[in-house]
């Protein structure tokens, strides 16, 4: 017996949760990469962690002052969000200034020159979520605004369930806790289109093509009734209850259309009528235009 929280009525499952963690280890990768080349100094960024938990359980987790980048992801309708603490971001403006990166940092808002200093290195980290999400949802991701509570920050309602992960980032010999969130329910429908591709193993799956194979092999086979017919002309109903043997019907099929071949009812191709033999047969030809019709 397990025991069911109404708080969190749909939970990841563990193929969603494989499928979330493989696309959070590439953006750790990734992130690794620009810190690295940014600030010039070797940064390692690893995935901890990925979890679902409300925002509330979330935002009570991050300390009074953080840095909070929100950013819109299209397709996802709800923003998301990769928090750094101050002390981190404050230490990477001082690298990129020349300073040393030290431990100790002031605890404050980044005033607009140290915003504009360090607003492109965030621009890098969140677009390489647009590669790391790839196989899962093409995101778009765009900075839409920069919270420093985050208890104001407005990314969900306290109850919505949100994916959290939780990264570490080892810089100049500290290790410091990262994480990025998402809003569950926009990332839930590209999660079960995915778990759904995937759920035929490579057995089933050659079993299908050979069963398709076949399939269009045994068509090959099946006698399919074919007409050449002239095109359909409507006729008054009081005509046709006057007609007797001897009467002529006009067609309005021009004289040098080719005819029409059918099978069950739909145009596939024309021809001009002939014979091959004693038998009457039709030439299979390209359409006239109704110009030259």
């Amino acid at each position: 017996m397990s025991v069911y929280d109404f708080r969190k009525p749909i939970n990841l499952s563990r193929e969603k949760s494989r499928m979330l963690e493989i696309c959070f280890e590439s953006f750790a990768r990734q992130a690794s990469t620009v810190l690295t080349s940014a600030l010039r100094s070797v940064s390692q960024v690893d995935l901890a962690s990925v979890e679902q938990v409300s925002y509330n359980e979330y935002v009570d987790t991050l300390g009074d002052l953080s840095y909070m980048t929100v950013f819109a992801a299209e397709p996802l309708q709800e923003p998301g969000v990769l928090e750094t603490p101050l002390d981190v971001t404050m230490t990477c403006i001082d690298s990129l200034l020349g300073g040393p990166g030290g431990a100790e940092q002031p605890a404050r808002p980044l005033t607009d020159l140290e915003s504009a200093v360090v607003s492109s290195l965030y621009s890098r980290l969140v677009a390489e979520l647009r590669y790391a999400f790839t196989s899962l949802v093409p995101l778009e991701p765009r900075i839409t605004t920069v919270e420093y509570n985050p208890q104001l920050a407005q990314v969900a309602a306290g109850s919505d369930p949100m994916v959290v992960a939780r990264l570490r980032l080892g810089l100049r010999g500290r290790q410091y806790p990262l994480s990025v969130a998402f809003s569950f329910a926009g990332l839930l429908p590209f999660l079960n289109a995915a778990e759904s591709s995937d759920v035929v193993n490579d057995r089933d799956r050659a079993r299908r093509e050979e069963a398709a194979t076949r399939l269009a092999a045994g068509l090959q086979e099946i006698p399919v009734d074919v007409s050449v017919r002239f095109r359909s002309t409507p006729v008054d109903p009081m005509e046709l209850v006057g007609l007797e043997v001897g009467h002529v019907v006009r067609l309005r099929h021009p004289s040098q259309a080719p005819l029409d071949v059918t099978a069950a009812d739909v145009v596939f191709a024309h021809a001009t009528p002939g014979s091959q033999g004693r038998r009457l047969a039709a030439l299979v030809v390209t359409p006239l235009t109704e110009e030259n019709s």
